[in-house]
């Protein structure tokens, strides 16, 4: 229920009290009992609420029930969520993300919207004007729900491209991902010299972002940005926003940003971990980032456990742990890494740059038509480098040549890519 203030003040609410009822189940005309719903109404009377927000669910039927029962308006949780993120949308592709969201709440809730006009009775002769304007607004929805749907598919291409030239320059992904307000967007502007829109408030950034992060003496990679996970997230926002989580698909590894001062921090992972399963995440490699760690005073059990599982502790705000945050993550980026052999023509010397800046150059040796490379890649720039990959005999062939010029700090023997 605190969370649930947070995100009215957050939408511009002002929070008067709140109620908690207890059954074994909701009713299915008002959801809560008829005589909690009496108690309700004359609290509202007397504090001169004009709104009601459900933290469950609500049906279409049971919203306009309730609504007449109360004589205030009643919204739900998942309507406040999109409410809130109409409101921060910035970019065109956000606006378009939260407009299908909003369209697909609605569409099943335009019965109320119309019952002024209704006529009663029924059968035949009995067709108002109110249902003659629902089916009007239905079908508008409908044509403009299939005119988003095709935006957003454009943006999905133009996304694919984006990750493709990531691909083909060699370039890791490693995204963002935890609860709203754990402080994703403060660590990317620490970690990428960014200027991300931050704030003490629920759901802050909405638009994703990518960034290049190129730490000295290590190897650079993109950090991505997306939108803060919630307890009860909408689903008509996870279909929403497909375009924009499809980016956590191509990362090759997931920061897990966790709030370690909140008092509530284990069941936001839970919300987090369950959120990453249904967009079949889970088994992608992560690492759990604790931030905010100035403001804790004790480590808790959960803080703890975290640490000894390898958890890394940090603070985004004053960049306490960011230098540590970024060798674990060059080494887990770099554990994926393939050590493989190259011949590179002097007609195409071009690519070498690629080689240098996103991979490690274990051994070389130049000819007199080719270079002759050992080097260790990440699995992003294998399909540049393919059609000047040494593999089956070529390997026995030139392998003397190879441990000759192998650099000095390579002196354990080398380890072939089996999978090449």
């Amino acid at each position: 229920m605190g969370e649930l203030g947070r995100l009215a003040e957050s939408a511009g609410a002002k929070v008067l009290t709140s109620v908690v009822q207890e059954r074994a189940a909701p009713t299915p005309s008002l959801h809560f009992g008829r005589g909690k719903v009496d108690e309700v109404r004359e609290l509202a009377s007397d504090l001169g609420a004009t709104l009601l927000i459900s933290d469950d669910p609500l049906t279409p039927i049971q919203e306009r029930n309730l609504a007449r029962a109360l004589k205030i308006r009643v919204i739900d949780r998942t309507a406040l969520i999109l409410d809130i993120f109409a409101q921060r949308a910035r970019t065109s592709e956000g606006k378009l993300q939260v407009e299908l969201a909003q369209l697909t709440y609605l569409l099943p809730r335009l019965v109320g919207q119309w019952a002024h006009l209704e006529r009663l009775g029924g059968g035949i002769g009995t067709r108002g004007p109110g249902e003659t304007q629902l089916e009007s607004d239905r079908r508008v929805i409908r044509r403009r729900i299939g005119q988003i749907g095709e935006a957003l598919r454009d943006v999905q291409r133009h996304r694919r491209l984006l990750r493709e030239h990531r691909r083909d320059v060699g370039l890791s992904v490693v995204a963002l991902v935890g609860y709203t307000n754990a402080g994703k967007t403060t660590l990317m502007n620490r970690l990428a010299g960014a200027e991300g829109r931050t704030a003490d408030r629920l759901f802050v950034t909405l638009d994703p972002a990518a960034r290049l992060v190129a730490p000295p003496g290590r190897a650079p990679f993109v950090l991505t940005d997306t939108v803060g996970f919630i307890r009860k997230l909408p689903t008509q926002l996870v279909a929403a926003f497909k375009a924009t989580l499809e980016e956590l698909q191509e990362a090759a590894l997931l920061l897990h940003v966790t709030d370690a001062s909140h008092p509530r921090a284990r069941e936001h992972m839970a919300a987090v971990h369950h959120i990453l399963g249904e967009l079949d995440l889970e088994p992608r490699p992560s690492l759990v980032v604790l931030n905010k760690m100035d403001r804790v005073v004790e480590a808790d059990g959960l803080t703890r456990e975290l640490l000894e599982e390898g958890a890394v502790p940090v603070s985004a705000l004053s960049g306490d742990g960011l230098d540590a945050l970024v060798r674990r993550v060059d080494g887990m980026l770099r554990a994926g890494r393939v050590r493989c052999r190259l011949r590179v023509p002097y007609a195409r010397v071009g690519i070498l740059g690629a080689v240098y800046e996103r991979g490690r150059v274990v051994a070389r040796r130049d000819g007199a038509h080719e270079i002759d490379l050992e080097a260790e890649l990440p699995s992003s720039l294998l399909g540049l480098v393919a059609p000047y990959r040494v593999t089956g005999s070529e390997q026995s062939d030139g392998g003397e040549r190879a441990r000759e010029a192998r650099a000095p700090e390579a002196g354990t023997p080398m380890q072939e890519a089996t999978r090449w």
